[in-house]
């Protein structure tokens, strides 16, 4: 138990001791301290509230929520027979966080990756909380990223993997966070249970380095 939790417990048990016992009942207190130290008590107990609350707050802050942007859709004509991107559209210009889409035929069951590849030729891939692309009801979504220059040509490259390559591509985005550095794979890396399947070019509309 942090802390902070402590002094939240310390303080909520001194307010709650004030409290109860200025309560009267049949005209009279309980009188288990005198008046002075109860409002005291109460003082301390709600100080200790508020800076736990705004120490909490500091050491754990919250996730911001996170904005992507739609970009252009493509019009598919069903049934599907393959997996394929259909938003962004080839040759768009892209914001620096978009939700990649795309549709999946109905006896599809390997998970689906985005990897994007810039102009330094390496690949990095895409994941938002379920770090596979989400899946449901032939559609599958992610959020990616980008990080490069104003008009540098992205490769949105997407794969159908394996449980080996998704567990690879999974620890690989996890060990990048934890070290706050992401350098990106070679293409000797990508593991041979990950099948390229759709492939599209898009490009910057702003500056992205920095973003994230």
């Amino acid at each position: 138990m942090s802390a902070e939790i402590i002094l939240i417990i310390v303080g909520a048990a001194l307010l709650l001791i004030a409290i109860v016992d200025s309560i009267k009942i049949k005209g009279s207190s309980l009188g288990l301290v005198n008046a002075k130290l109860r409002i005291l008590m109460g003082v301390i107990g709600v100080l200790l509230i508020i800076y736990s609350g705004y120490s909490f707050g500091l050491v754990n802050p919250q996730a911001q929520i996170e904005q992507v942007e739609v970009e252009d859709k493509l019009q598919v004509t069903y049934p599907i027979e393959k997996v394929m991107v259909i938003s962004p559209i080839e040759g768009d210009s892209v914001n620096c966080r978009i939700l990649t889409m795309g549709v999946y035929p109905d006896s599809h069951e390997k998970d689906i990756w985005v990897v994007l590849k810039p102009s330094d030729n390496k690949y990095y891939p895409q994941s938002d909380h379920t770090n596979t692309s989400y899946k449901r009801n032939g559609e599958w979504q992610v959020i990616t990223r980008f990080g490069g220059d104003k008009g540098e040509a992205y490769d949105i490259i997407v794969y159908e993997t394996d449980p080996s390559a998704s567990e690879f591509f999974t620890t690989t985005i996890q060990n990048w966070k934890d070290v706050l550095s992401y350098p990106g794979l070679e293409m000797e890396e990508i593991p041979s249970g990950a099948v390229e399947v759709d492939r599209i070019t898009v490009y910057l509309v702003d500056n992205c380095r920095g973003v994230f």
